[in-house]
């Protein structure tokens, strides 16, 4: 068998019926699609079964640990030579394998990973989230893409490695968050090759709201720190951008106060975005008027992504870095739910 689908699951029997009905409209035939539930208590036995006679799915269940250890259960389990690594709110397009079959078959790699898009059924704040996750005057250029401004590391929600490098690098670390960067970076050090595939994306649902969003980007900018501490190469220059950003933006704010034009930068800013989100949109056959309605919501997306991120980054930095204490993260209880 060549490649095994490692999905972690947590609470989420809808998107896996989602997942498992668009892996099975790729009409490809050479893999295992492998969930893992990590500690449900709302669990997916209905959907494998529905899908068992089918496809190949093998469905296991363990203590919730996070989805690190879970993706590990999965790799453990998996009889594929290549693991295809999987959020369980993502849905594949029928290209999906072919476009993996052909990076490959141009040159091989050890590990890869693909952008993500948003679906036409998402929802005008799931488009707005993906925007500010995926465009360049955000953070999409540090995660990598045809522009970036660091090297493309791969992941967990789209992300694909052969399983012996896998096996040899020990797998997902017990990092919460930020565990696929850490094995990003291991890849890295190891010496393995690693690249973008343009054409292996995915739809990605991420958060549904603001406030899950918030939740989500905050552990980021924690879990950057933390890799620093781990990896101290590792800390770029653009990663210290969100959190400029929130200095920057509050200062401006305070300022305003007394001199109103220092708003300035900041609705300069938030125009571009307004006009960029909705061209993209347009050109996507999206209605003018859902189409400036995106553009809004990509405004205040925007701006919650890099607070939070930034937020995030600066808390752990205060934490870590200045007052020397341990590992942190937040919304730790409450984060998946």
């Amino acid at each position: 068998m060549k490649y095994s689908v490692i999905v972690p699951v947590y609470n989420r029997p809808d998107e896996v019926r989602e997942l498992l009905e668009s892996l099975l409209r790729t009409g490809f035939k050479d893999f295992e699609t492998v969930l893992v539930e990590d500690g449900s208590t709302v669990r997916c036995d209905a959907v494998v079964a529905d899908y068992s006679d089918r496809m190949d799915v093998k469905y296991f269940m363990k203590e919730n640990g996070g989805p690190g250890p879970a993706r590990n259960l999965g790799a453990e389990k998996a009889k594929g030579q290549i693991l295809l690594i999987l959020d369980s709110d993502v849905i594949v397009p029928e290209g999906y394998f072919k476009a993996i079959e052909e990076e490959l078959s141009i040159k091989d790699s050890d590990a890869f990973g693909g952008p993500d898009r948003a679906h036409e059924s998402f929802t005008a704040v799931q488009k707005a989230i993906n925007y500010s996750m995926t465009s360049f005057f955000t953070t999409g250029g540090i995660r990598g893409g045809k522009k970036k401004l660091d090297k493309f590391y791969p992941r967990s929600f789209n992300m694909g490695i052969k399983k012996g490098v896998f096996k040899s690098l020990g797998g997902f670390s017990k990092m919460r968050f930020g565990e696929d960067i850490d094995l990003s970076i291991r890849i890295f050090e190891g010496g393995h090759s690693c690249r973008l595939f343009p054409g292996a994306w995915v739809y990605h649902k991420r958060r549904t709201d603001f406030r899950k969003f918030f939740k989500q980007v905050h552990n980021s900018g924690i879990a950057r720190i933390n890799l620093y501490k781990k990896y101290p190469s590792s800390l770029k220059l653009v990663h210290l951008l969100p959190a400029a950003f929130t200095v920057g933006t509050v200062l401006l704010l305070l300022i305003s106060l007394f001199w109103p034009w220092a708003l300035g930068p900041i609705f300069l800013y938030a125009l571009a975005i307004l006009v960029d989100s909705f061209a993209k949109n347009s050109l996507e056959g999206t209605g003018i008027t859902q189409s400036l309605k995106i553009a809004l919501l990509s405004i205040w997306a925007s701006f919650v992504q890099l607070f939070g991120y930034g937020t995030g980054f600066i808390r752990a930095w205060w934490n870590r870095c200045v007052m020397g204490r341990g590992e942190m993260e937040a919304f730790k209880k409450n984060f998946y739910k």
